[in-house]
């Protein structure tokens, strides 16, 4: 098997870009924290190298997949954004994750959008979701903001509650 070519997406201020070795300090202090609850957090170490692993292979596995968000002019990462279907999920879901310190800036709203418009353009899917964990208002606030509606609630494969929100399609995106 040969590792895809993961695209580098841009914006005014942002690079959506693969996953580096550098970045697992970032990555496991957020999975650490109680900040990652929404994402199946906090975990250790050990558990967070797991789940950044899981997110290269499933690049390799499914062709998509997570990219760490970088402010464009610093190169300070803040976060990451991109698509998930591990086994067991319901449909390709667009996911998010801003990193201590990142929230508040519009960072999140403008990786989803650009991520988004990669999925429609480029890739030729439809409506995508977003799982959000019942009480995590951060993300439901920036789902609103995308055009996402609650749509039904869903048990994940490890029996956590979630509610799958639907995006607007192709068509229905407003600038």
């Amino acid at each position: 098997m040969t590792a895809p070519a993961i695209p580098v997406l841009t914006t005014e201020r942002l690079t959506l870009r693969a996953q580096r070795p550098a970045d697992f300090d970032t990555f496991a202090a957020f999975y650490g924290s109680e900040r990652s609850w929404g994402m199946g957090g906090p975990l250790d170490r050990p558990s967070a190298w797991r789940l950044f692993a899981a997110e290269l292979g499933h690049w390799q596995i499914r062709g998509y997949g997570f990219w760490m968000v970088d402010v464009s002019e610093t190169g300070q990462t803040v976060g990451q954004i991109g698509f998930w279907n591990p086994e067991g999920w319901a449909e390709v879901e667009i996911g998010w994750a801003m990193f201590e310190g990142s929230e508040g800036k519009g960072y999140a709203f403008e990786a989803a959008q650009v991520a988004r418009r990669f999925a429609y353009d480029e890739l030729g899917w439809g409506p995508l979701t977003s799982v959000i964990v019942p009480g995590n208002t951060r993300s439901e606030a920036l789902a609103r903001r995308l055009g996402a509606k609650p749509e039904r609630d869903w048990t994940s494969p490890s029996g956590k509650p979630a509610v799958i929100w639907r995006h607007p399609g192709p068509g229905e995106i407003t600038p």
